[in-house]
């Protein structure tokens, strides 16, 4: 593909939380055939006569949309940033001319505004962009949902060669194209690699806001952690949180640890962190985790990871992904010192690139995308496996969540689009928004609990 010298590559990306935006972001600077980017989603670029690309960021409106400090912490910016609701965003892509779109939403979110923007640009020049989506990090429930819902995008990318794989067994299975599905890896693995231990020995906790779920479970892990601190008071135990009371990330979280852990004496070598978690694994001798993502991050750096057996290894829990890795342990074996080794094939697999490999894993994304934006005629229409003829009873419900028909056109009574929200509307979405969080992580579990009674 020629280098663009006069007019830089446009991306867009939308998005619904803190998590997928930097997904998202980060992923449209690694995908884009005219730059690479670093760890914190800035494109660069190949040579001097390159110019970076131009990113524009949406943010879906709703329960989990990030707050400005959420957004800082994430680190990844943008030339613009806007939140919009679905049918705002299609009227926005009917107007705007991008070279690449990246949807970074939940599953149900990608379907409606596949099937939204299939009518938008039916309606116009037929020029559209390529329209790439995926996944945050690891998949390890709904895997058919998930990905029907997001199949019709031109790319659907797989952030491991095991993830690639079962992506295709699924569409193939149930005779959908699979030709849409591009291994690649996280885009926001990076970072020094572990040099050995330092002083004060740190120990990580990757908290996650929907696992464990119980309250008994969590009390349990945050008593644990404290517990490893006591016996080791020569080490610094942190508690890596994704967000503050009142902010919601990609999942609800109804039992913050900071609750819990205001009713704890914690001994001084505890301390609860935030920021950037690249950040924090530059100071991490263990990672400790459930399930999180961070553990893919922490080995490819190969910092000693544990993903905690002490609940089980449970589909629920997400650690049952991590079967097979060499880093399942307890909270037992590591107060007696034991140190996790990653087995190599393993961690291979799940495209984290710990033998250096990871520079490349980008590359057949880019080539795809240019030689779709140098397609002669342009882009075939849209055209994901679900339509109202095979998915009659399950379709229209998922559009209409985002105010979309059948046919993804706006339903009656939609958000206008046409202006932007005056400044006492903007108050009153944001005191709603509080008002339902409020009720998620104070109200909820009272009522809960008093009908457990």
């Amino acid at each position: 593909m020629p280098p663009r010298t006069s007019k830089p590559l446009r991306i867009a990306v939308l998005a619904d939380s803190d998590t997928r935006w930097k997904w998202g972001a980060s992923t449209a600077g690694r995908i884009a055939p005219d730059g690479r980017s670093g760890p914190s989603g800035e494109a660069g670029s190949h040579d001097g006569a390159q110019t970076a690309p131009v990113l524009d960021g949406y943010l879906l409106r709703g329960r989990a949309t990030p707050t400005p400090r959420q957004l800082a912490e994430v680190g990844v910016r943008a030339d613009s940033l806007r939140e919009v609701t679905a049918v705002e965003f299609l009227r926005v892509m009917a107007r705007e001319s991008y070279d690449v779109l990246v949807l970074a939403l939940v599953g149900g979110g990608v379907q409606a505004i596949l099937h939204g923007l299939s009518r938008t640009w039916a309606r116009g020049t037929g020029e559209r962009p390529v329209v790439v989506t995926g996944y945050v990090g690891v998949v390890y429930e709904k895997l058919a949902d998930g990905l029907l819902l997001r199949h019709g995008a031109d790319l659907v990318l797989a952030n491991s060669r095991q993830d690639a794989e079962r992506f295709r067994a699924v569409y193939e299975g149930v005779g959908a194209d699979a030709s849409s599905v591009t291994e690649v890896a996280l885009p926001f693995l990076g970072g020094a690699a572990y040099a050995g231990e330092r002083d004060p020995y740190t120990v990580v906790f990757a908290a996650q806001p929907s696992v464990p779920e119980s309250r008994g479970d969590r009390a349990y892990l945050l008593d644990r952690l404290v517990r490893h601190a006591r016996l080791h008071p020569e080490r610094e135990v942190l508690l890596k949180l994704r967000s503050r009371p009142g902010e919601h990330t990609t999942h609800i979280e109804e039992l913050p640890y900071q609750k819990l852990a205001q009713k704890l004496d914690l001994p001084p070598n505890v301390r609860l962190v935030y920021g950037h978690m690249g950040e924090v694994l530059d100071r991490t001798d263990l990672m400790v985790t459930v399930s999180s993502t961070a553990a893919l991050e922490s080995l490819h750096r190969r910092i000693p990871t544990v993903v905690l057996t002490d609940l089980g290894v449970r589909e629920a829990l997400g650690n049952h992904h991590f079967v097979g890795s060499g880093c399942l342990a307890s909270w037992d074996q590591l107060d007696a010192g034991h140190r996790p080794r990653p087995d190599e094939e393993w961690v291979a697999r799940q495209g984290v690139a710990a033998d250096g490999s990871y520079d490349k894993a980008f590359d057949e994304a880019r080539a795809r995308i240019a030689e779709l934006l140098d397609r002669p005629g342009g882009l075939p229409p849209l055209t994901p496996y679900y339509t109202p003829a095979t998915a009659p009873g399950y379709l229209p419900g998922l559009l209409a969540r985002h105010h979309l028909g059948p046919d993804g056109s706006p339903l009656p009574g939609a958000p206008a689009a046409d202006r932007e929200p005056g400044p006492v509307r903007q108050i009153v979405r944001r005191a709603a928004r509080g008002a339902y969080r409020h009720g998620v992580q104070r109200v909820a579990p009272v009522i809960r609990r008093m009908g457990e009674l």
